[in-house]
């Protein structure tokens, strides 16, 4: 009887783990499996530390906490979607546009660092938060983009 439930069980991990349709590549997975980690973490740190979201934003943005919910929101909701095949390439161009839109705080950052200095933030964690960025962007298009062995069995 046990053995059948453990049997059953494993079974339906592995049904659960094959309707995520993942790479072949193991580099690609936990690429993926990275993404759905980091951005719903840090889209839920924007409801529970709205304070320190919101003094990052350049003075001429309005609507700053709507602005940091929204952003947490597609952070959360972009970070899950990768892991929904159908979803994944939207998802991933949605974390590149993410990305993008939230790239003059990080510089806002870099061009105020005494706001946040006295946080204990470095100086030189403000600068590298500028390429980090760049690195966020490849890694959600690399991870997301179709391996091109996956894109010819679309195709046939």
């Amino acid at each position: 009887m046990l053995a059948g439930l453990i049997g059953g069980y494993r079974s339906s991990i592995a049904y659960h783990v094959a309707m995520l349709n993942l790479p072949e590549s193991i580099a690609k997975r936990i690429g993926l499996f990275g993404l759905a980690v980091l951005f719903p973490g840090m889209g839920a740190l924007h409801f529970a530390s709205t304070d320190s979201f919101i003094a990052t934003m350049p003075a001429y943005l309005p609507l700053h906490l709507e602005l940091v919910y929204l952003s947490g929101m597609f952070e959360i909701a972009f970070g899950i979607g990768v892991l929904v095949p159908r979803l994944r390439r939207h998802a991933g161009y949605g974390l590149v546009l993410l990305l993008i839109a939230v790239f003059p705080a990080n510089v806002n950052m870099a061009l105020h660092p005494d706001q946040f200095l006295a946080d204990g933030v470095s100086a030189a964690a403000l600068y590298g938060r500028l390429p980090f960025q760049l690195l966020l962007i490849y890694w959600a298009i690399w991870a997301t983009r179709p391996d091109p062995v996956e894109s010819l069995d679309r195709m046939c």
